[in-house]
């Protein structure tokens, strides 16, 4: 059992903790002593995680059904589109998918020099982007040399630069707040 000062109330808390993170007889405790059972700590700072929100809940599983529903419309799609399609506006499409890219670099370059955690966010948006860049460069290209320039982007460049910001990003969420 360890004690600390707790500045605000004028008195001397105690925590009872076990080594695996459990609180041991927290209910009598905090009840006999006046304290809220949050301030009964785990040691070593392992807190259990807190059951999410219900509206959390309900948007994750609308989420996992969505996803669930696009699975058949991917045989429609692999089985009804042509092979070949003539897009109107075709290179506003990849100046624009490039543009967010340089965007997203930058946010992130910058956040992670100040040592701001939000850089995680740009991040996980930006490995996403230099994924589909990627994906749709090599499977857009036209065989032989463009695939070529394709894939060596895609190896030289847009993939390890994706990799780089997704450790980027698991990084900030595995240090602590």
């Amino acid at each position: 059992m360890t004690g600390r000062a707790d500045g605000e109330r004028g008195k001397t808390m105690r925590q009872l903790t076990l080594c695996d993170g459990e609180v041991a007889g927290a209910e009598g405790f905090d009840r006999a002593e006046g304290f809220d059972r949050a301030e009964v700590v785990p040691l070593h700072g392992e807190a259990e995680e807190p059951r999410p929100a219900r509206g959390m809940r309900r948007a994750g599983r609308l989420l996992v059904a969505c996803g669930l529903a696009l699975l058949p419309w991917l045989y429609v799609l692999a089985t009804g589109l042509p092979a070949t399609a003539t897009a109107a506006h075709w290179p506003v499409a990849w100046v624009g998918l490039d543009a967010l890219e340089a965007l997203g670099l930058i946010a992130t370059g910058l956040l992670a020099a100040r040592g701001d955690r939000r850089h995680a966010l740009a991040a996980a948006a930006t490995a996403t982007l230099l994924v589909v860049d990627a994906w749709f460069d090599t499977t857009t290209a036209a065989p032989g040399g463009d695939f070529a320039t394709a894939v060596a982007m895609a190896l030289g460049a847009e993939l390890p630069l994706a990799a780089l910001c997704g450790r980027l990003a698991l990084r900030a969420l595995r240090r602590p707040a």
